[in-house]
This record gives structure tokens, sequence and C-alpha cells, in this order.
């Protein structure tokens, strides 16, 4: 008889913990459940509220109770735990000297309600209430990349937001511009859908439609998801997207690129734009300024037609044509006037101007330009501005006045656009020497550089007197630079004027041609004026006669001392006074 007492106890008491029971005279309704909130991975804290008037802790067990079935999760007895089998055998403990269940890992599926029952003096139950949370991942949102067309008669996708891995479901809002959309019949749409994962959290589906205009081309769209967490309500936002939208052509034009003046050189893009989208089939065609026809041009693949370099027959008449290939609607421009600012050709009179010594010259400049040209005359050599305007006079020519002069032709208003033009001034006269001289000291054997630049006009001819191995080199048409490669010998040395050849008599005074090797090279330049050329015996004649001057004071000077008293005669001393006098 004792087994059926205490299944009937059993019973009975099951009966009268059960929260969901109502409507039995005379019992009091159950009080709300004691919420906890804690976030999915997190550990729930499960505080019995029972107090030690109403129960004694030590003598406590849990139940778990889902969809209204109570399940027996943990036991405490005289302050010790004690799992049972089953889906929290490994994630209960206690804490707080037995007050408290610790459920670690929380998981989705733990959201429902725990309850703690004690036993003595008599039954008594405290519920509570698991609340789980998991914010969801950043939302992902993906355009339709097929785009809408204005005309179309019911809402069209526009977008696609996507949050994964959320809980509870969270909620979705679209924003356009920064302003939320809401449901509007025959123009705005939003269907969601959420699907439930293995791990119990949610991923939520949301699909923007709408209807949309010529002006949302422009539109930004986002979502945003908004969900609760214990620390209260958060949300995540989706990057912005614009949607392609499709309307039909209404205007077409040209646009020529750079902006502003243009001159030849340049590289001018000329390209047709429409504001239709997606936009028509272009071509541009320029009239023929004799026929007056358009003539169609020939474009690159993106429709553009490039100048490169622009000339000034590209200036001229231009037009676009659009063809809408749905439609097969055709569009023309307004014609645009393209202008390539020129300089032609510098002329210069006379082209070849001869003139005398003493004589005047008068050169004259002349270009066209679709400007205002502006002339200057420089000097070719040394670049010195002689005069602005298109004419140049000089007056009592010098020899050096021969040589280059430049006219340029300018467009003040148009940087770098100039054209010029070099003329060449010949003076009748004999040749004339570039007067350079220097000595340099030679050895035998070496090879020697020797220059020789004359000037005059018909054009001087350089001869030399020493035989070696000479070129010429025109450095203008009236200037003629002759180099002559000689080596060094003594029957040179004889002959050449000393001037420009000294004989190197000492070679150890560190000049670089002392310690050359045969056939080093170096530099020097000869000229046409007459020199004394002295004999090299006069040289040697005169350094004799210094010498003995110098041993004849020396002579005096010892004398002097040796009567003073002043320098012993003995034979040593004699011996060095005559080695001294031999040196």
């Amino acid at each position: 008889m004792g087994l059926p007492r205490l299944v009937c106890a059993f019973l009975l008491a099951a009966c009268c913990c059960c929260p969901r029971v109502a409507g039995v005279p005379g019992e009091a309704e159950q009080p709300a459940p004691e919420l906890v909130e804690v976030e999915v991975g997190s550990t729930a804290l499960l505080k019995c509220g029972l107090s030690q008037s109403q129960g004694n802790l030590s003598h406590v067990d849990w139940f778990s109770v889902h969809k209204e079935k109570r399940t027996l999760i943990f036991r405490v007895r005289q302050g010790q735990g004690q799992s049972e089998p089953g889906e929290y055998e490994q994630r209960l403990s206690l804490q707080d000297r037995g007050a408290t269940l610790a459920l670690t890992q929380v998981t989705p599926q733990d959201e429902r309600i725990f309850l703690c029952q004690g036993k003595r003096p008599r039954s008594q139950e405290y519920r509570i209430q698991l609340r789980v949370y998991k914010a969801p991942e950043e939302p992902n949102i993906q355009v339709n990349p097929l785009g809408i067309p204005v005309n179309s008669k019911e809402p069209e996708e526009v977008a696609t937001c996507v949050g994964r891995n959320g809980y509870p479901i969270p909620q979705v809002i679209w924003y356009k511009n920064g302003r939320p959309l809401k449901e509007e019949k025959n123009r705005v749409h939003i269907q969601s859908s959420q699907t439930v994962e293995s791990s119990g959290l949610y991923t939520l589906q949301s699909i923007l439609k709408a209807q949309l205009v010529k002006e949302d081309k422009d539109a930004q769209f986002y979502c945003e998801l908004n969900y609760r967490l214990p620390s209260g309500n958060h949300m995540k936002e989706s990057r912005e997207v614009t949607v392609p939208v499709f309307y039909p052509t209404e205007k077409v034009w040209l646009e020529v690129e750079p902006v502003g003046m243009l001159k030849e050189g340049d590289r001018v893009e000329i390209r047709c734009l429409a504001d239709g989208n997606p936009p028509p089939h272009f071509s541009i065609s320029k009239q023929n300024p004799s026929t007056r026809e358009a003539e169609e041009e020939t474009t690159n693949d993106n429709g553009v037609l490039v100048l490169e370099p622009a000339r000034k027959e590209h200036s001229g008449r231009y037009e676009c044509q659009g063809l809408d290939l749905d439609t097969m609607i055709s569009l023309l421009s307004e014609p645009q006037e393209l202008l390539v600012n020129y300089v032609s050709d510098v002329r210069v009179s006379p082209a070849a101007p001869e003139r005398q010594e003493g004589s005047s010259l008068t050169l004259t400049c002349e270009a066209e330009s679709s400007q205002d040209l502006e002339f200057q005359w420089l000097r070719e050599e040394t670049g010195q501005v002689l005069e602005r305007g298109p004419v140049l006079q000089l007056h009592d020519l010098k020899r050096e006045a021969g040589g280059g002069y430049r006219c340029v032709a300018s467009v003040p208003s148009i940087p770098g656009l100039n054209r010029t033009q070099l003329v060449n001034v010949a003076i009748f006269g004999p040749p004339w020497m570039a007067f350079k001289e220097r000595k340099v000291w030679v050895k035998e054997n070496m090879v020697l550089n020797l220059s020789c630049e004359a000037s005059g006009h018909p054009r001087p001819t350089i001869s030399w007197n020493v035989n070696g191995t000479a070129s010429e080199q025109d450095q203008d048409p009236q200037r003629v630079l002759s180099t002559l490669n000689v080596l060094v010998t003594p029957e040179l040395l004889e002959t050449v004027n000393l001037t420009t050849l000294t004989p190197d008599s000492n070679t150890t005074t560190g000049l670089s041609t002392s310690t050359a090797s045969p056939h080093t090279r170096a530099n020097s330049t000869s000229t046409e004026r007459k020199l004394p050329e002295p004999e090299s015996r006069g040289v040697v004649i005169v350094a004799v006669i210094v010498c003995i001057l110098v041993l004849a004071v020396l002579g005096a000077v010892l004398y002097f001392l040796y009567k003073k008293g002043k320098l012993p005669c003995r034979r040593s001393g004699k011996q060095e006074m005559e080695r001294n006098t031999s040196i």
C-alpha cells in the first residue's frame, strides 16, 4: 500500500504546483515568473526565490517546462547537487550555497520556464522565465542588377536584405534617401521571410519592391535590422545602394574637352551625351564646308571622336545623333561650332639676306592666325630680344652682325600657340679668326690637339702649315671649326710658333703633360695673328747668360765674407766653396 500512496502524493503535489491550473475554487492565482535575460553562449544564473520560511533550500528539485511538460533536471539534497540525465546533464552546477543554479552555454532552445520546488515543510515552487538573445550579423544588401524601368505597371524588385543568425527574429525597416519606407498599395511592397538554422538561430530575408521614377536614378536605398539584447534595443544598418533606373531619352547634346580656347597640337575629345538610361546609339557628324552636307566622323569604341593632334582643318560645325534601339526613335543635338586656333608657318623676307659691311638691312616677318598676333625678333646666339614687331632694321652692318635671327609669331591670349622662323644674315668680307692664344707645355712623342675657328662670307677654308690629321665642322653657314691632331717632334718644335708650343724641360713640375704617356692629348688653340718667331737657340743663350751673372754675384759675396774673416779658409771650406761654385 506504500507505493500507491506515494504515487498519489506525487500527483497531488504536481497538480497543486502546476502553474497553468486555474478555475479551481479557493486556489490563489500563480504569480508571474521572474524574468532572466541572457545572450546565446553565456551563462544563465537561475536563483531560487524560495525563502527559508517557505521551504528548506537544502532539499530542492529543479524542473524545466517545455510545451507545458515538466522535466526534472536537477536535485539538491543537503546542499549537494546532482544533474538528471538529459539535455542539461553537462551544463548545470550549484552556486551561492545551493540557492542558484548556473546554466552554461545557453542556446535558443533554452528559452523556457525553469522552476525550483522545495519539499519541506511543504511543497513550494518558484518560477523563472529565461529569455535568450543573439544579435544578428551585419545585414547584407544586394541590389537588383537588371534595373527597373520607370514605365512598369507593378512594383519591381529593388533590393534584397539578409540578416543572419539572430534571435529572436529581428525587425527590418527599409529606407530611401534616409527616410523609412512603408507599405503602399501599387507603390511599395515589403516581403519578408525567415529560416530557422540548425543552431536555433533565425536568418531573415526581406525583399523591397517599388515603382520608381526618373528622379530615383540617384536614390540611396538601405535596410536596418532592429533587435533586442539584455542591455536594451539595438540596430544595424546595411550599406547604401543605388538601383539602375531605365527611362527614355528626351535630349541629346555635344560636349568638348578640354573646355576653353583650343589650339593646334591639343588633344581634343568630342562626345555625345543624352538624358536617357540606357543611352542611345550615338554618331557624330561634321558639316562639309564645300557641300554643306553632314558627313559622319569615325569614333572610337566608346563613341568618342578624338582629334589628336588637333589641326585647323578640324574647325567646323559638329552635331550628334542618338538612336534609341528599343523605340527606334532618333534625336538630333544642337550643332556646335568647334574652333581650333592656329598660327601659320612664319615667312621672313628676304629669305637669305646677304649684305656688305657698312650697309643696312630690313627683315620683315609675316604669318596668319585665327587670333591677333604679336611678333618678336631675337638674336639666335644669345636669345636677346632685338625688336617687338614684324620689322627688324639693321644699320651700319659689322661682320659681327652676321649669323642667325629668329622671328617669333605668337598669340598672347592662348599660351603656347606660336611659330618661329630662323634666317641667317651673311656679311660679305674677308675671313676673320676667333682670337684665342695660350701656352701649352708639351713633350716629345705626345699627340697635340689644335683647333682653329674662322668666320666669313663666303664660307672660309682653313689650312694648316703643319702636317697632321685635320677635320672641319660647320658651326653655322658662315663659321667653320677646324681641328688638327699632330705628333710633337723635335722638328715641329723648331718650326712652330713658340707662343703655341713650348718645349717642356722640367718633367717634375706636376703638370698633367709631364706624367702623360706618349700619344697623350692636350688642348690648344692656334692663332692667325703673326707673332715673333725666336729660335730655340736664342732661348738657350739667354739662359746661359743668366747663369753666368748668378755665379758672378755668388763669387763676389763669398770673396767679401772671406776678406772680413767671416769665412775660414780651410781645405774643407775650400772644397765646400768649390762644390757650391760648381753648382
